[in-house]
């Protein structure tokens, strides 16, 4: 017996549709004024240190399909009770991790590349978890490529440099994360 649902096939073709046209007015369809600021800053700093804007807006992009598709799985109910506390565990990590950047941004001599790079990881490892039944292998790689890119120490230890060329650049990205605390939507 053939199982058909139009329910599953509308949210197929929207996560496919959605992930081709992941560009800035997607964006600003799908992520707040804050956040696109944030990633605006993530581009600025991913360009300068890999020297190549393909590659920065690769790992953009990579993050927006990401959000986009989990955003879309949430919304159509895919995930079990399971999947949810695990969502719920993820949300709190990255709390944890946007808290943890703030506060080695504003104390001076507090930042730790280590500390900080095993936060991303595990946000990483957390997010394959929850969508390893919803997402294709192509999805996940996506995510790989994003956390590890960003959980690169080098990388790390370059933004959080007092004397490097991204302390604007970092100044603006924690400013976005408080603010996207004192909303509530971090």
């Amino acid at each position: 017996m053939e199982t058909f649902s139009s329910k599953d096939m509308a949210m197929k073709v929207q996560k496919k549709f959605l992930s081709q046209l992941a560009n800035k007015s997607v964006v600003q369809m799908f992520i707040d004024d804050t956040s696109s600021e944030i990633l605006d800053e993530l581009y600025r700093v991913s360009k300068e240190y890999s020297g190549n804007r393909t590659e920065a807006q690769k790992v953009i992009k990579d993050m927006i399909k990401i959000a986009v598709k989990v955003g879309v799985l949430f919304r159509h109910n895919r995930f079990s009770d399971e999947e949810l506390s695990l969502a719920q565990n993820f949300k709190k990590k990255l709390h944890q991790g946007a808290m943890t950047a703030i506060s080695f941004h504003e104390v001076e001599f507090t930042f730790d590349k280590s500390v900080m790079s095993n936060i991303l990881i595990e946000c990483r490892d957390m997010l394959l978890k929850l969508v390893n039944a919803h997402l294709t292998q192509k999805s996940h790689g996506r995510i790989n490529h994003v956390f590890n890119y960003y959980a690169s120490t080098d990388l790390l230890m370059q933004l959080y440099n007092p004397e490097g060329p991204f302390q604007s650049n970092l100044a603006k990205i924690c400013a976005g994360l408080n603010k996207l605390i004192e909303e509530g939507k971090l």
